[in-house]
């Protein structure tokens, strides 16, 4: 009979680790305890009871003169965590550091607003802490309970959700989950959290029961990583025994069985492994397999240590040229200053610090020099290149920066993996400036993917469509006559301006620009400007807005009426002669009318004898008509005239003259005013025609313009 022993029986990196942290406790004399059975077996447990290491079941039970709290490495919840720093007991956190990964990045995922799945067992500690440490967390136990899930509301199959694994699942569950959510749902990110040493144990197992006619499964049967060996090894071997310690042995009889295999769980001490095989060797009359020395155990564990290895380690030294590891083997482990961030411009002691653990990947193995290189930028490399894929298989907006133009395009930046924007898909318009990106933070879609090639495509146009696209819905089911927008001058035509509202473009007639009468828009706005509009129609069919610019405030009567009254003086220009006066502006877009009998202090024959147009005078408001917006201005009441009108000395007609020589002339006033007003009239009438002749072209234009937009 021959009995053969897997490689990898026994404890697990992170139960190794959290039994020494225990031993260390127990050795400094610490009044300590272990926030639940710090491994899943009761030999252990009452080792460390034996050193006055005792576990409790919550912060609740500690007792006066604790004074350390370990926690085990299966981890516990935020709020226990929480719960042992307001108790200010010392914490010695045991946590598996693939655990506190998983813990890690559920984390992550709550706060960007996605549905965290677990796929584990509810009850395990495990799973419990990494629920805990999110929000409505959903546990599956297989792909069946995920699947039933999945399908029990379609809502389900469109929300964002990030899928973790217990570290001790079996990879056969893994896949079959990860196929359901890869066929039902549509925004998923899956994170394979399995421990790799749970991996090589599980194959390890499934390989030795192959080839045995017989498997012992060593451990508590409270671990669950046990019971998962005994259900693999049942797959290909028709006789698998679990036994909690070599006692239990004599009870079992194999039959016909010429070799029998022996494996453990992650949480089974080394001494009970040996004392199995020893008994078992003892009752079958096989040799005992020798017991290896400690030196020899190491060099097996060196052997494991393969190029393109995933191991942890943790941060020793921090160099100018590299940055020390420590694997737990006699190897020294560095990691390239290089080969610490994809980052150049960062250094090692920027992201690293002593005591950090951390994932690396193993680049060479130098058995007669005792080192080992490694590379964190190679692995977070691979782990970026997985999530790129993610993002692009899930159709998903990420950020980069644009670090250079070439020629068709630009190039962006995403966690140090280049990705190609070809210039139609920049957002820029064709014959832009594609410079006008570079050093920019821009949001892009991934719109291909090929590893093997290293290429990588983006589209920031895909993103700028989406957004324009909710934009456009958004404002059309919120629009309203007379609600006001942020906007920016798109382009000028001859008749208006069009104006962006965000994702919407509305158009400023050029009679809602300004009060005054204006020949360009341009007069008033220039493309680019950032202007405040509001809504006077819209046709939600036809997709039309009519925007207005000028306001009630912005009306030079009102600005006129607020500043001046009869009897005020106002510097004014000279715009425009007529025969019977001249016309003067006061503020642009308000002009008053000086009577030829109020230029000068003495009869004129015409207006330009005395006035030029262009020329700034002074001149007294003399009547303000609010009704008509008119106003009289004088230009005479501000010479100096005598206390009493001189004597006449003569008259002819309707005139009479004085002798200081001043005139007044009553009936051509009145004949003047008249003419004034007929002149008033008919220059509203033509400017009516213009508007409504502008308002016609505008609507041909715009209407051909659609035209254009549909068939393009």
């Amino acid at each position: 009979m021959e009995i053969i022993q897997a490689k990898t029986a026994g404890y697990c990196f992170g139960v190794s680790r959290a039994v020494q942290m225990v031993e260390q406790a127990a050795a400094e004399g610490k009044r300590a305890v272990t926030l639940g059975p710090i491994i899943h077996n009761r030999h252990a447990v009452a080792h460390f009871a034996e050193l006055g290491i005792r576990a409790i079941r919550s912060p609740a039970e500690l007792e006066d003169g604790d004074e350390a709290v370990i926690i085990r490495s299966h981890g516990v919840s935020r709020a226990v965590y929480e719960e042992l720093e307001r108790r200010g007991v010392e914490i010695i956190d045991a946590t598996c550091p693939f655990v506190k990964r998983i813990h890690r990045i559920v984390s992550k995922a709550q706060e960007e607003g996605r549905q965290v799945v677990i796929i584990g067992s509810r009850d395990h500690p495990e799973v419990e802490a990494i629920a805990g440490w999110c929000e409505d967390a959903q546990v599956f136990e297989n792909s069946q309970e995920l699947e039933k899930w999945l399908r029990s509301d379609e809502n389900y199959q469109h929300i964002p959700i990030s899928v973790v694994m217990q570290t001790t699942s079996t990879k056969k569950n893994w896949e079959s989950c990860s196929e359901i959510i890869k066929k039902i749902c549509t925004n998923y990110v899956l994170f394979d959290t399995i421990c790799e040493a749970t991996e090589k144990r599980q194959a390890e197992a499934s390989d030795l029961a192959r080839t045995c006619d017989a498997m012992i499964v060593v451990g508590d049967a409270s671990s669950a990583n046990t019971g998962r060996l005994a259900t693999i090894c049942r797959q290909f071997c028709g006789q698998v025994v679990m036994v909690d310690n070599a006692s239990e042995l004599a009870q079992i009889h194999f039959q016909d069985a010429a070799r029998i295999g022996i494996t453990a769980g992650a949480s089974t001490p080394a001494w009970i492994i040996k004392e199995v095989n020893k008994t078992m060797s003892e009752i079958t009359n096989v040799e005992t397999v020798p017991e290896e020395s400690f030196e020899q155990l190491l060099e097996q564990s060196i052997k494991t240590l393969n190029t393109g290895d995933k191991v942890l380690g943790t941060v020793v030294a921090i160099g100018s040229t590299e940055v020390q590891v420590d694997l737990g083997t006699k190897h020294a482990g560095y990691i390239p200053a290089d080969e610490v961030s994809t980052d150049p411009n960062q250094k090692p002691e920027d992201i690293l610090k002593i005591g950090d653990e951390i994932e690396v990947f193993v680049v060479r193995v130098n058995d007669a020099e005792g080192t080992v290189q490694l590379s964190k930028k190679k692995l977070d490399g691979m782990k970026v290149w997985d999530e790129i894929e993610a993002i692009c298989e899930n159709k998903e907006v990420i950020e980069g920066v644009i670090t250079e133009e070439n020629k068709g395009g630009v190039v962006a930046n995403i966690k140090g993996i280049r990705v190609f924007i070809p210039a139609s898909q920049s957002g820029i318009a064709r014959g832009g400036e594609l410079s006008s990106l570079k050093g920019k933070t821009v949001k892009m879609k991934i719109t291909e993917v090929n590893r093997a090639r290293r290429r990588v495509v983006g589209s920031i146009r895909a993103v700028n469509a989406e957004l324009r696209r909710a934009a456009v819905e958004k404002i059309w089911s919120e629009i309203e006559v007379g609600k006001k927008y942020q906007g920016v001058v798109k382009s000028l035509t001859s008749y208006g301006a069009f104006v962006d509202i965000g994702g919407v473009d509305g158009m400023v007639h050029v009679s809602e620009l300004s009060w005054r009468r204006i020949k360009s828009p341009a007069e008033v706005v220039k493309v680019g400007d950032e202007i405040e509009v509001y809504v006077i129609s819209f046709d939600p069919e036809k997709r039309k807005i009519s925007l207005g610019y000028k306001t009630p405030e912005m009306n030079p009567w009102n600005q006129f009426m607020s500043r001046f009254n009869v009897g005020d003086v106002a510097d004014v220009k000279i715009v425009k002669l007529m025969t019977f006066g001249a016309f003067a502006e006061i503020i642009p877009g308000v002009d008053g009318l000086i009577h030829i009998s109020q230029i000068a202090d003495r009869r004129i024959d015409k207006p330009e004898d005395v006035l030029a147009e262009g020329q700034e005078v002074q001149a007294k408001i003399i009547d303000i008509d609010a009704e008509n917006k008119r106003i009289s201005l004088s230009i005479r009441a501000l010479l100096s005239q005598p206390a009493e009108p001189a004597a006449p000395v003569e008259t002819e007609g309707d005139v009479v003259v004085y002798q200081d020589g001043a005139v007044v002339a009553e009936e051509y006033a009145e004949e003047a005013a008249e003419a004034e007003e007929a002149a008033a009239e008919e220059a509203v009438e033509a400017a009516e025609a213009v508007e409504a002749a502008a308002e016609e072209t505008a609507e041909a234009v715009e209407a051909a313009a659609e035209e254009t937009v549909e068939a393009e």
